[in-house]
C-alpha cells in the first residue's frame, strides 16, 4: 500500500508532467496598439507584432513573452514605406495594403490573409492557429482544396510536397537515401499554390524547424520550431516568379561570381601529389576538354591540417597553382571548420590566444573529432571569430588558390551529436548549439567570403555543404556526398530545382556520384546533364575508379566533350542569366513550376524533373538505358534544338531516347546568345557574338550583360549591357541602347534567325537580304562515329544577318 508521502509525490510529478505537455494558445486579443504600418499586439497569453513589410509582405512576430530584440541572420532588408490602412473593430484588426488585406480576429487570436478583393489566400486553422507545447511554437494554416505545396530547399521528395513533412537540421548524410531528410542545409522557405494564387511563407528561426504539409493528417499544415518566437513574412503575388524576388529581396541575392566558375570543374577525392594534378590539367588540355577548374581535396594538407600544405605532396603550392593558371585552371581547396589541437600549430595557437572557438559553459573550448583528430571549431557567430577566419583565409590567396570549398559544416563530427549544451556568441545574444547549429555554416561562407574579398582584387568562388536562409549571398551550394545511381541523379535535379525555387541560383551535385561507380551510360548521361546546370563539377570519392571523361572510352568521352563544347558556347546565354539573379533572385535552374505554376501537368512525378535552363532552354533529363522516354511540352511552340523541328506545347509525348543525345527544346520567342568555341575562360573568342532568335506568338526581351568576368569592376560600372527585345506583333527585333562603360568584346552582330521564312530584311531602315545556312553549332552534338569526329545529324537551316555591334539602339525590321 503507497505511503501518503508516495502518493502526494507521484500527484506532483504527475502535475509537473500534465504541465509540461499542456498546450498552450494566445487566448484573445486584450490590447492593440496601432502603428505606421503595423500593430503590437497583446493576448492572454502571448504578444504579437504584424507590420507590412512591403505593399506584399506581412511579418508576423508571436511570442510568450514580450518581443526580443530584432535580429536575423538571414533577412537583410528593412521595411519598406508603404501606404497602409489600419481599421479595428469589436472582432477584427484589419490592415490593408494595395496588395494584400490582413485580418487579425481577436477572440481568439488568429491570422489571415486576403486579396484587396477579399479572396482567401492563407489563413490559420480555426481552433489552432498558433500555439505551444513546451517550448515548442507551432503555426497551423487551412489546407485550402487542391493546395500544393513547393520549395523548402534542399529536401528530397517530390516536387509537389503535399502529403510529406520534413525537419530542419543540417546533417552531414554520406551516401544519403533519395528520400532521407534532413539533409546539409536549411532554408525554412515555402511556396504554397491553390485556386489561381500563389504565396510564400519564410519563417525565420534557426532552432530546429518542422513542416507538415498534411502528413498524417488532413486538417492543416503547419510550420514550427523547437525554440525561440514564432516569427514568419507572407509573400504574396500574382506570378510565383515575383514572390522569389520578393523572397530575396529580404535575404539578399548572389554577386556575381566570377566566370570561370561556370565553366567546367575536375574534382575528386583527391589529386595528389601535385605531378597527378598536373597530369589531369594536361590531359585535360591535351584532349581538348574545356575546363576551368581543378579541386584538392583533404589530402592536400599535411595531416589534414587546416592552413597547411603536405610539404612531401605539394613542396611548392605557389608554382603548381601559377602553372595551373598559366594553363587557364584555377584552383580550389577544400576546408573544414575543426582545426586540429596541437600545441605549436601556428593556426590553432592564435586561435586559442585569441580566443575564437566555442565553449562549454564553464569556457572551456569544446573539443569534437573530425579528420584531423581532436579540433576546436571557430565560433563564426562571433565578429572575433569571423575576424579571426577572415586573417586566416590569406593563407589560399597568398598560395594563388581562387575558390574556397566550405565542407563539414553542419557542424560535422564523428558521432553526429554535438551536445546542446555548447555556447555560441550569437553576435552578442548569446545562444546555446540549439539555436546557432543550423546558422553555423552561413556564418561560415560569410566569414570565407569576407575574408577571401578582402584578401584579393579578384571575385572569390566560394561553395558550401551547409547554410541557412541568405546563403545565396556568400556562396554557391552543392548537395553533398550522393551516389553514382540514376534515381540519385534525377534528386539531383529536384534538389537543385527546389534550392532555386528558395532563393539559391548558384547550385551543383557531383557529376557521376561520389560514392560508388557509374556505368558508362549513367556517367555519359550525367555529363550531359551537367552541362545545364549551374555549377558543373565531376567529382567522385576515394576508393572509386577514375571519373574523368576519359576514363569511359572514347564514345563517352565524345560526348561528354560535345556537351562541355555546348556548356562554353552558351557561356553569354550563361553569365547574362547569372546576372539576372543578381538583380531578382530568379535561379538560373528552373523548375517549371515558376512559369507555368497552375499547369498540373508539371507536377506530375514523371515530368517533375523537367526543369528551364535560364529562360529560353527546356531540358528533359532522363536515367540512363531507356530507349524512350515521355516529355511534357507545356503551352506554347518548343523548337528541338538540334534539329529546328517544331512541337506544340499542352500535350505529353513519347519520344526515342539515345546515349548520345539529351532532350533539349527551346521555348518560342526565345533569344540566346553564343560564342565562338574556347577551351576556357582566358581564352577570348572571336569578335562575332551569334545570336539566335527563334520566331514565335509572343513578346521577349533578354538582358544581355558583359563585364570582364573576373574584378569587382562591374560595381563601378565597368560593364556592357543592353536589352534585345523581339516583338512579333510590330515585326521588330530590336536592340536597346548599351548600358555601361565597358566596351562589348564582340565587334560584330550575327543573327541565327530560326523558323523565319521571310528573306528581306530592313536594318535601321535599309534593306538586306538574309543568307540560308546550316546551325553549324550543332554539328559535335550526334551520334558517335569513330571514323567521323563529329558525326552527322539533320541540321536547322537557318536565315543569317550580320550586323555591327553599336552601342546606340538597332531596329531589325521583318
Amino acid at each position: 500500500m503507497l505511503t501518503r508521502a508516495y502518493t502526494i509525490t507521484i500527484t506532483a510529478l504527475l502535475a509537473i508532467t500534465a504541465s509540461y505537455a499542456q498546450v498552450k494558445e494566445p487566448g484573445n486579443v486584450t490590447a492593440v496598439q496601432k502603428e505606421a504600418q503595423g500593430v503590437k499586439i497583446t493576448t492572454a497569453n502571448a504578444f504579437a507584432e504584424i507590420t507590412a513589410y512591403s505593399a506584399g509582405t506581412i511579418r508576423v512576430r508571436i511570442d510568450k513573452q514580450p518581443l526580443a530584440a530584432d535580429f536575423s541572420y538571414a533577412v537583410i532588408a528593412k521595411p519598406e514605406t508603404v501606404k497602409t490602412s489600419i481599421t479595428e473593430s469589436d472582432k477584427e484588426i484589419v490592415l490593408q495594403t494595395d496588395s494584400l488585406r490582413t485580418v487579425i480576429s481577436k477572440q481568439p487570436f488568429s491570422v489571415a490573409f486576403y486579396t484587396p478583393a477579399g479572396e482567401v489566400i492563407n489563413q490559420d486553422e480555426t481552433g489552432l492557429n498558433t500555439s505551444w507545447t513546451g517550448e515548442e511554437v507551432a503555426t497551423y494554416k487551412k489546407m485550402q482544396e487542391g493546395e500544393r505545396f513547393i520549395g523548402l530547399g534542399e529536401k528530397t521528395g517530390n516536387l509537389d510536397r503535399t502529403g510529406s513533412g520534413y525537419t530542419n537540421w543540417n546533417s552531414d548524410v554520406f551516401g544519403y537515401q533519395v528520400g532521407q531528410d534532413p539533409l546539409y542545409s536549411t532554408i525554412p522557405f515555402y511556396i504554397g499554390i491553390h485556386h489561381d494564387k500563389s504565396y510564400g511563407i519564410f519563417f525565420d528561426n534557426t532552432y530546429q524547424s518542422d513542416f507538415n504539409f498534411g502528413a498524417s493528417n488532413n486538417r492543416f499544415s503547419s510550420f514550427g520550431a523547437h525554440g525561440g518566437e514564432m516569427n514568419y513574412y507572407f509573400i504574396y503575388h500574382h506570378n510565383l516568379a515575383d514572390i522569389i524576388t520578393a523572397y530575396t529581396a529580404l535575404t539578399g541575392r548572389m554577386h556575381l561570381p566570377p566566370m570561370w566558375s561556370l565553366g567546367y570543374q575536375q574534382n575528386r577525392y583527391s589529386y595528389y601529389p601535385d605531378t597527378e594534378v598536373l597530369r589531369i590539367a594536361q590531359t585535360l588540355r591535351e584532349k581538348q576538354i574545356p575546363a576551368d577548374g581543378i579541386t584538392l581535396d583533404i589530402h592536400y594538407m599535411d595531416r589534414y591540417q587546416l592552413f597547411t600544405w603536405d610539404k612531401e605532396r605539394f613542396p611548392d603550392p605557389v608554382k603548381l597553382t601559377g602553372t595551373l593558371k598559366k594553363m587557364g585552371f584555377r584552383t580550389t581547396v577544400i576546408v573544414d571548420p575543426g582545426i586540429k589541437v596541437e600545441k605549436g600549430a601556428p593556426a590553432f595557437e592564435r586561435g586559442v590566444k585569441d580566443s575564437v572557438y566555442i565553449k562549454y559553459p564553464d569556457g572551456q573550448f569544446y573539443t569534437g573529432q573530425v579528420w584531423p583528430g581532436w579540433c576546436h571549431f571557430p565560433d563564426f557567430t562571433a565578429e572575433k571569430g569571423r575576424a579571426w577566419w577572415r586573417r586566416e583565409v590569406k593563407f589560399f590567396s597568398d598560395n594563388g588558390v581562387s575558390g574556397i570549398w566550405n565542407d563539414m559544416n553542419e557542424i560535422a563530427t564523428w558521432g553526429q551529436k554535438m551536445p546542446n549544451n555548447v555556447l555560441f556568441d550569437y553576435d552578442g545574444i548569446k545562444a546555446s548549439h540549439l539555436r546557432a547549429h543550423n546558422v553555423y555554416g552561413l556564418q561560415m561562407i560569410r566569414a570565407s567570403y569576407e575574408g577571401a574579398r578582402e584578401n584579393t582584387s579578384e571575385r572569390p568562388f566560394i561553395l558550401t555543404r551547409s547554410g541557412y536562409a541568405g546563403l545565396q549571398r556568400y556562396s554557391a551550394i552543392w548537395t553533398g556526398d550522393n551516389r553514382a545511381e540514376d534515381n540519385h541523379m534525377m534528386l539531383g535535379i529536384r534538389l537543385m530545382n527546389s534550392l532555386g525555387l528558395s532563393g539559391v541560383p548558384f547550385t551543383g551535385m557531383d557529376i557521376g556520384g561520389f560514392t560508388g561507380n557509374p556505368s558508362v551510360a549513367l556517367y555519359t548521361r550525367w555529363m550531359q546533364i551537367g552541362a545545364f546546370i549551374p555549377y558543373y563539377r565531376n567529382h567522385t570519392g576515394v576508393n572509386t575508379k577514375s571519373a574523368e571523361p576519359w576514363a569511359f572510352g572514347e564514345e563517352a568521352l565524345e560526348i561528354a566533350r560535345n556537351y562541355i563544347n555546348l556548356r562554353y558556347r552558351l557561356l553569354p546565354y550563361l553569365y547574362s542569366t547569372f546576372y539576372e539573379a543578381t538583380q531578382n533572385g530568379l535561379p538560373v535552374m528552373r523548375s517549371l513550376a515558376i512559369n507555368y505554376t497552375f499547369d498540373p501537368k508539371i507536377y506530375d512525378p514523371q515530368y517533375q524533373q523537367q526543369y528551364l535552363f535560364g529562360a529560353a532552354l527546356l531540358i528533359a533529363p532522363f536515367e540512363s538505358g531507356k530507349d524512350f522516354g515521355r516529355v511534357y511540352l507545356p503551352a506554347g511552340k518548343w523548337y528541338e534544338l538540334y534539329t529546328g523541328a517544331v512541337n506544340e506545347g499542352g500535350r505529353e509525348q513519347i519520344i526515342p531516347l539515345s546515349t548520345q543525345q539529351l532532350p533539349v527544346y527551346v521555348k518560342e520567342s526565345s533569344i540566346i546568345p553564343m560564342q565562338s568555341q574556347i577551351q576556357n575562360t582566358t581564352e577570348q573568342p572571336s569578335d562575332t557574338l551569334l545570336l539566335h532568335v527563334y520566331n514565335g506568338g509572343v513578346k521577349n526581351s533578354f538582358v544581355y550583360y558583359e563585364d570582364d568576368g573576373i574584378s569587382f569592376d562591374y560595381e563601378k560600372g565597368a560593364f556592357y549591357k543592353r536589352s534585345i527585345t523581339f516583338d512579333p506583333a510590330a515585326k521588330a527585333l530590336v536592340f536597346g541602347k548599351a548600358d555601361g562603360s565597358r566596351a562589348s568584346k564582340f565587334k560584330y552582330v550575327k543573327l541565327l534567325l530560326h523558323g523565319f521564312e521571310q528573306q528581306s530584311w530592313k536594318v535601321k531602315g535599309k534593306s538586306v537580304t538574309a543568307k540560308e545556312e546550316a546551325c553549324s553549332f550543332l554539328h559535335s552534338i550526334s551520334k558517335f562515329d569513330p571514323e567521323k569526329s563529329a558525326g552527322s545529324v539533320d541540321t536547322d537551316h537557318v536565315k543569317t544577318l550580320v550586323i555591327a555591334n553599336e552601342r546606340s539602339e538597332i531596329s531589325i525590321g521583318m
